[in-house]
C-alpha cells in the first residue's frame, strides 16, 4: 500500500515509495475532486474493488498452497505481480531505477517486504483458516507503531496510540481464543501469520530510512523491487522445493490472480487512489481487508466462523486505528 510521504507515520505497504514528487508520483497533492456524482463514484468504486482484492489474496493463497509448496505460490505471486508493473512502465515508457546503493537497498525491502511475508503466510495458510490470516494481517499496525517507538525517534507516543496498542493485543487474544487455552487453533501457523505481518513494519522502517529522497516513481521501485524478490524466491524454491508435478486449473489461476491482481495492478490502483484522494483516505482500505478475507473464507471456502473470531478482529482494527491516529496540535495560550 502506501507510505504518507512527509510525516512521521509510515503506512502498510509493500514496496517503497519517494520524498520527491515526480511526474508520475502518487505522492503529490490530492487531485481536486469534481463536483459531480461521477467522479466520486469513480473513485469509491476504484476503493471497493482494492479492498475486494486485497481481501481475497488470502483466499487465493490457500487454494494455490493446494497445489504448490509455499515457496511456489510466494515465487507466482511476485513474478506475475513485476511483469503486471513492468508493462506499466513499458507503456509509461519509464525506466527502472539506477545505481548500485539504491538496487542494494532494494534487495533488503524485497526481502522484508515482500519475500519473507508472502512465503510466511503461504506456510500460515497450510494449517490456519484463510480467514485467520487476514486477521493476523491487520495486526502490522500495531506491530508498526511498537517499532516505531524505538526505531524511529520522531514518533512520540502517545496515550491514545499505547491505548490502541493494549486493545489491539487483547483483540489477538480474542480471536485465539485465550480464555480456552487457544483451543482448535494452530499455534505454529498463526505465528508464521504473526512474523509475517511484523515483516512490513521492519520493512517500511528499513527503506524510511535508506530510499527516501531515491529518484524516480513508486512503481518503478516497486517493480524493481518485486524483479528482485522473484530472483530471491525463485534461488530458494529451486533449493528447497521439487519441481511442480503439474499445474492444476485453478491452483494456477489463483496464483496468477495473486500476483498480476492481487500484487501488481491492486498496487497501482493504490497509487492512483493516493493521487487523487490523498494518501490518509486511501490507506483505510487497510480496515476492509480483514472483513473481506473473512467473508471470502467462510463463503467460498466454507471455514468456519466463530464469535470471537470477528469480534476480535474489530477490535484490532479499532486498537490500529488508535495507534494510527494523533491528537490534534495544541494550540499557543
Amino acid at each position: 500500500m502506501s507510505y504518507e510521504v512527509g510525516r512521521s507515520r509510515v503506512n502498510r505497504m509493500s514496496a517503497p515509495t519517494t520524498s520527491r514528487t515526480t511526474a508520475h508520483s502518487p505522492v503529490r497533492q490530492p487531485a481536486r475532486r469534481g463536483t459531480g456524482g461521477a467522479a466520486r463514484l469513480d473513485w469509491r468504486l476504484r476503493f471497493a474493488l482494492l479492498s475486494v482484492v486485497w481481501g481475497f489474496s488470502f483466499l487465493l493463497i490457500k487454494v494455490g498452497t493446494e497445489a504448490f509448496a509455499p515457496f511456489q505460490v510466494a515465487l507466482g505471486r511476485v513474478f506475475f505481480g513485476a511483469l503486471a508493473l513492468l508493462a506499466v512502465l513499458l507503456v509509461r515508457r519509464e525506466p527502472l531505477p539506477r545505481g548500485r546503493r539504491t538496487w542494494g537497498h532494494l534487495t533488503v525491502a524485497a526481502l522484508l517486504l515482500n519475500t519473507v511475508p508472502f512465503s510466511l503466510f503461504a506456510y500460515a495458510e497450510q494449517s490456519i483458516p484463510s480467514s485467520l490470516a487476514g486477521i493476523c494481517n491487520a495486526t502490522s499496525p500495531l506491530w508498526g507503531m511498537a517499532l516505531s517507538l524505538v526505531a524511529l525517534s520522531e514518533d512520540r507516543p502517545t496515550r491514545r496510540r499505547f491505548a490502541g496498542l493494549g486493545i489491539g493485543f487483547l483483540g489477538v487474544l480474542t480471536v485465539l481464543g485465550a480464555w480456552q487455552g487457544f483451543a482448535g487453533i494452530d499455534a505454529g501457523g498463526t505465528a508464521l501469520a504473526l512474523l509475517a505481518a511484523l515483516s512490513y513494519p521492519i520493512g517500511w522502517i528499513y527503506v524510511r530510512r535508506t530510499l527516501a529522497g531515491t529518484p524516480g516513481s513508486p512503481v518503478a521501485l516497486t517493480g524493481a523491487q518485486l524483479m528482485v524478490s522473484t530472483v530471491q524466491l525463485a534461488a530458494v524454491s529451486a533449493l528447497f522445493t521439487p519441481a511442480p508435478a503439474g499445474f492444476p486449473l485453478w491452483p494456477t489461476l489463483a496464483v496468477v490472480a495473486l500476483g498480476a491482481l492481487g500484487t501488481g495492478m491492486a498496487l497501482q490502483m493504490q497509487y492512483g487512489l493516493v493521487t487523487e484522494i490523498g494518501p490518509t483516505t486511501a490507506q483505510m482500505v487497510t480496515y476492509f481487508i480483514p472483513v473481506i478475507a473473512t467473508t471470502a473464507g467462510v463463503l467460498v471456502l466454507g471455514e468456519q466462523l466463530h464469535w470471537n473470531t470477528p469480534v476480535g478482529a474489530a477490535v484490532i482494527l479499532a486498537g490500529a486505528a488508535l495507534t494510527q491516529s494523533r491528537s490534534a496540535p495544541r494550540k499557543a495560550a
